[in-house]
């Protein structure tokens, strides 16, 4: 055999080689992918390889705010269960009710075979673990406390959705109209403000509730802010006198509480009839976009008389 023909085969042997390894790499990828597929929709039913997407189609929502969130993300067909609390926007209503926010029917959940569990940290911990070793994938949101956080929470959701895109598009927006807002506050009076968020016994919004930020945002200062404790007597408030009260809705209590603080004719908030009634669902349970709405509310309850305009466009759309 010539060294031509030898050097031939070599190289012929060295091809066929390299062609195995070829195939026996493209296996073990494709081998890889199958897999990390079955993963990705045991837990949570994404799968970010190039030869599929996964996301869950059967949700069970247990927070108002997740099924509200969900269906601004255009993925509200996907709801087969949420809460009795869960109504908004109207077709939530129409979904099937598996308990509250923080008890749930474990059998009327199993039964509907979800394959993802929206829940809360409000959530009863000792079905969470039953749920978790009945192998339903649950995914716990946590409770927020501002703004940024409700933000951050939103963009979770939408991962878990595979609506990123569009969850960035609303945040682009709702965050410049946030912002609009902070800064025409900026250099307006600043009212002392009360929001009671119960009646028997007194309890006012801390800094440790978001409701806060609805305050410091729309240029207020909260009167409970560096309380230990939400627990407030009505001598303590008689004494820091606030110039506005806010009441948030606890059925006819809150009308209720409206009357008894006018009995208190010393308080700046009596004397100039700045007392009012805010729907508790729009301060306690807030989406990103009715965050805004609700802020621009308090917006013009703390600053009567001055106009928000310009970059909020239609009402509708903030």
């Amino acid at each position: 055999m010539t060294k031509r023909k030898i050097q031939n085969k070599h190289k012929t042997q060295i091809s066929n080689n390299k062609t195995l390894v070829l195939v026996f790499i493209i296996g073990i990828l494709n081998l890889f992918c199958a897999l990390n597929f079955d993963i990705c929709h045991l837990h949570v039913g994404i799968c970010h390889s190039s030869f599929a997407q996964v996301y869950p189609q059967r949700i069970i929502a247990l927070c108002p705010a997740i099924t509200e969130e969900l269906y601004l993300l255009g993925v509200g067909d996907r709801i087969i269960g949420n809460t009795i609390y869960c109504s908004r926007p109207q077709e939530a209503k129409s979904k099937i009710k598996v308990g509250t926010v923080t008890k749930v029917d474990l059998e009327k959940v199993i039964s509907l075979k979800p394959d993802l569990i929206l829940a809360t940290s409000l959530t009863n911990r000792q079905q969470l673990r039953k749920m978790e070793a009945l192998k339903l994938t649950v995914v716990k949101i946590p409770v927020e406390i501002n703004f940024k956080e409700i933000c951050k929470n939103f963009l979770k959701l939408a991962e878990l959705a595979g609506k990123e895109k569009k969850a960035e598009e609303i945040l682009r927006d709702i965050e410049r109209k946030v912002d609009f807002i902070r800064q025409k506050a900026k250099n307006l009076p600043k009212p002392k403000v009360m929001v009671q968020i119960g009646a028997k016994p007194l309890f006012l919004a801390t800094k440790r509730y978001f409701v806060h930020d609805f305050l410091e945002l729309a240029g207020g200062i909260n009167i409970a802010k560096e309380a230990k404790s939400g627990l407030y007597s009505r001598e303590e408030i008689l004494r820091q006198n606030p110039d506005v009260i806010i009441i948030t809705t606890m059925g006819i209590i809150a009308e209720e509480e409206k009357i008894n603080w006018q009995k208190f004719k010393s308080i700046n908030a009596v004397k100039n009839n700045r007392i009012y009634v805010l729907d508790a669902y729009k301060v306690c349970s807030p989406t990103p976009v009715s965050f805004v709405v609700t802020l621009k509310e308090i917006f013009e309850i703390l600053h009567p008389g001055v106009k928000l305009e310009g970059n909020l466009g239609e009402e509708k759309n903030i």
